[in-house]
């Protein structure tokens, strides 16, 4: 760790863009944030760190706020890395209102690598540089001001070393040719889980859904729903105001009146009295919709049937990971999987992968479902 870091503390919009126009010349941006998220639902924005090869620039995004060439810079211009992004970038297009763009995330490019798809920040340096890292500010408080100097230290290190590890993992990848398989994961980073929220999806990450009737399911996705608008509008996290244990319980029984409702344990006589009558309109809505309106009813996976096509789809999928030396999580999810099967079984469309995965698996996956249906 003998490496001197030049660290510039950026505070005013006039600094940030001084900032960003030195940036703007380099070819590639290491990025990182720090936040603080455990009363809300939104990020709260505590440190960006952003570094090209020279300075590295500590914005603080508790005294200055997101200008518009920082907004440029982020959109388009170098390639942005991130470690382990999601996060990150929903931090940024919270606090900035940007989608940032071009951008290459180094812990997909190790798993694209064969080695371990969650492999920490702290790990890759080691693994590429040799150099080992400093965990001492792991559980900073990053809202604190001023930052002390192990603080500032500390945050520098979290992106002046994501450079020389990403220029071997790319000559790496090149090497494998999977440069383009990356660049392919990075383009839809940070879509599909803020999409899914804010189209009514996210109860489909309910793991239990398959027991409910249809008329519960459509109950369960309209909770859910109230719950993700309410939660954005009062700035909570979702199990402050009701999780998904109760969510889900409240569409299993479907109760029609309050008493119904208390009976459900853990649903406290507060938010009985507060969210009760909303919760029941929801339920109440469920129960009048139409029955050719309502979602289909999901297949079990305890069934022989199920459980038969999700091992031939799981031996498709670890047959090409070993070939390709990659861990199967890596090609496809389990949900993934569960998804394919519970359409074959209802003869529904495939949710095949697309894309280099579907290159490599879709016909496969289609003729093991093929076979198993007919065996």
């Amino acid at each position: 760790m003998s490496l001197d870091l030049d660290i510039r503390w950026i505070d005013t919009p006039q600094a940030l863009n001084a900032a960003c126009r030195a940036l703007s010349q380099a070819d590639t941006l290491a990025m990182d944030t720090e936040f603080f998220r455990e009363s809300t639902f939104y990020p709260v924005p505590a440190l960006i760190q952003l570094y090209g090869g020279g300075p590295v620039y500590l914005i603080d995004p508790q005294a200055v706020k997101a200008t518009q060439a920082l907004r440029e810079l982020l959109a388009s211009g170098p390639l942005k890395l991130l470690h382990a992004s999601s996060e990150d970038l929903e931090v940024m297009r919270i606090w900035a209102d940007v989608a940032i763009a071009p951008v290459m995330d180094t812990q997909l490019a190790q798993a694209l690598l064969g080695e371990d798809p969650a492999m920490s920040y702290q790990r890759l340096v080691e693994r590429w540089t040799g150099e080992v890292l400093p965990k001492d500010e792991t559980r900073s408080d990053w809202l604190e001001r001023p930052l002390s100097d192990s603080q500032q230290r500390y945050a520098a290190w979290d992106v002046v070393y994501l450079l020389d590890a990403w220029r071997a993992q790319r000559k790496a990848l090149e090497g494998s040719g999977r440069l383009a398989w990356l660049e392919e994961d990075c383009r839809t980073l940070g879509i599909q889980e803020e999409g899914n929220a804010a189209n009514g999806q996210w109860y489909l990450r309910q793991r239990q859904l398959w027991r409910l009737s249809p008329r519960q399911i459509e109950a369960y996705q309209r909770l859910t729903q109230w719950r993700e608008t309410e939660v954005r509008r009062r700035d909570l996290p979702r199990g402050w105001l009701i999780n998904d244990k109760l969510l889900y319980e409240i569409a299993e029984r479907m109760p029609k009146n309050k008493t119904l409702l208390a009976d459900i344990q853990g649903l406290k006589p507060a938010l009985i009295k507060r969210e009760g009558d909303t919760l029941l309109a929801l339920v109440e809505q469920a129960r009048q919709q139409a029955q050719e309106e309502l979602p289909a009813p999901l297949p079990s996976p305890m069934t022989p049937a199920f459980k038969k096509r999700l091992k031939a789809l799981k031996q498709v999928v670890a047959a090409e990971a070993e070939t390709l030396g990659l861990a199967p999580e890596v090609l496809m999810r389990r949900r993934d999987l569960e998804a394919l099967v519970g359409a074959s079984l209802l003869d529904a469309p495939l949710p095949l992968p697309r894309g280099w995965r579907g290159e490599r698996l879709a016909q496969p996956l289609a003729n093991a479902l093929k076979e198993v249906a007919t065996t």
